[in-house]
């Protein structure tokens, strides 16, 4: 939002948002996509029930060194092995080949290229998730990629569209829909009556302000050990920034923030409780309000005045794009409305329920129970439902599953279907912010409705 006093960084054009966010016209990657639909499928190997899986992993830092260590840590229990690993900062690829043993690649083309290659896990910034999965799908592997689904709407659609074309198994890394609880919820909604409405949140507090992660010392040009143009990518060229390259889901450029980060944890489960539905108007409100300055040249956090009733200090800089504060409220066809909140200021959220016209349905992140408390009105018919459901949501869960289904091809838990309903909504949640106005859907055409 904007701030008179506090001017917002540099980012994103209108335009070159209008291009990228959902539009039915090109996007930054639409020259590659061409390419790529002009190649025909390559033929992948075909994987039997005690055949050991390779995988190749790009993109080493927190998160893909945390599938890493997972990945090792039930290989012999999954019959798996990392095989090859992926990174433009060296310090990252050389910490991957440490723990591995891998080959190690640079060019993530390379890498997809590989024979030794069965399943490729992608846990880079946003903006490079559509192309790479595109490629490694067209290339014959099966995907884990790490939520949110794409940076824009229109590449989530050609990520479906390669999905269904290949036949490769696509799981999107919303670990918590691995849970048990979800599928059981689901079968128990019909007691609820008529859905009506929902609501879940994501919360938390990070005082230095969320995703400033530490900086190291970096280098990039000839000699450094940073390649910076291959971070780019398919985004607008820049000027080396640290901020941007350690601390990217701070810019609009590589990410949508809360939206695309936290909401997806949330927005998945419903939704296999509820059905994968497409959206077909999103509202998204919100702002900037405390995670929004720093100092200069600082590697530290944000500026966090004693009195946030007085004028900050001359001299500080905008701190990122995005919001410390975003909701949105999403209405379906069948008749729902979806409410997520999501801060990273304060950590009070929202219970996550669903409201029908006979009963509500509470499912709890802390205790994995399901309750179902009637109506007033239908308290006489109705008893409340209370289990508590057995499972497990970590990483290692998600990924035995995305594992189990390359060898049955049956659907994963966040398959693309399921991913791509989440990334419609998150996608339009960010139209509607950035736009300041209504943002609707044709869930038939799979196109964003101007005008």
């Amino acid at each position: 939002m904007k701030d008179d006093k506090h001017p917002e960084p540099a980012r994103s054009t209108r335009r070159d948002f209008l291009k990228t966010a959902g539009a039915a016209t090109a996007g930054v990657l639409m020259t590659d996509w061409a390419r790529s639909r002009s190649f025909a499928i390559a033929a992948p190997r075909v994987i039997g029930a005690n055949d050991r899986i390779g995988f190749g992993v790009i993109g080493c830092g927190g998160m893909g060194m945390q599938h890493i260590r997972s990945l090792m840590g039930h290989a012999e229990q999954s019959n798996i092995r990392i095989t090859a690993v992926c990174d433009i900062y060296e310090p990252r690829k050389e910490a991957a080949k440490a723990l591995t043993g891998a080959t190690l690649y640079h060019e993530y083309q390379k890498l997809i290229a590989d024979p030794a290659v069965d399943a490729v896990l992608i846990a880079t910034p946003e903006h490079w998730h559509a192309q790479m999965a595109l490629d490694a799908m067209e290339a014959g592997k099966d995907v884990y990629l790490e939520k949110p689904m794409t940076r824009y709407l229109d590449e989530a659609t050609k990520v479906l569209e390669m999905a269904k074309k290949s036949g490769r198994i696509l799981q999107v890394g919303s670990q918590l829909c691995s849970h048990a609880k979800w599928r059981r919820a689901k079968e128990l909604i019909r007691e609820i009556g008529k859905p009506l409405w929902s609501q879940t949140s994501y919360c938390r507090n990070t005082p230095e302000g969320e995703w400033n992660y530490p900086i190291e010392d970096a280098k990039v040009g000839p000699g450094g050990n940073l390649d910076w143009q291959a971070f780019l990518g398919p985004a607008k060229k820049v000027p080396y920034d640290p901020q941007r390259f350690f601390r990217w889901r701070k810019y609009w450029d590589y990410s949508s923030g809360i939206a695309g980060d936290l909401y997806p944890h949330r927005i998945y489960p419903l939704m296999i409780v509820l059905g994968a539905e497409l959206p077909v108007r999103v509202a998204s409100t919100g702002g900037l309000y405390i995670q929004k300055m720093r100092e200069p040249n600082s590697t530290g956090g944000c500026y966090q005045p004693e009195d946030w009733t007085k004028e900050l200090p001359a001299g500080l800089i905008p701190d990122r794009d995005v919001p410390d504060t975003v909701h949105m409220l999403a209405d379906f066809p069948s008749g729902h409305t979806l409410l997520v909140a999501g801060c990273t200021a304060n950590e009070q959220g929202l219970p996550t329920m669903v409201r029908g016209h006979r009963a509500s349905m509470f499912v709890s992140h802390e205790n994995n129970e399901i309750i179902i408390r009637p109506e007033r009105p239908y308290a006489e018919e109705l008893e409340e439902i209370r289990e508590r459901v057995e499972g497990a949501d970590g990483i290692n869960d998600h990924e035995i599953n995305f594992i189990e289904c390359m060898r049955t091809r049956k659907e994963p838990t966040c398959g693309p279907d399921l991913a791509y309903a989440g990334m419609v909504t998150v996608a339009l949640a960010e139209i509607s912010f950035r736009e300041n106005k209504m943002a609707r859907f044709d869930p038939q055409k799979k196109t964003i409705i101007r005008g």
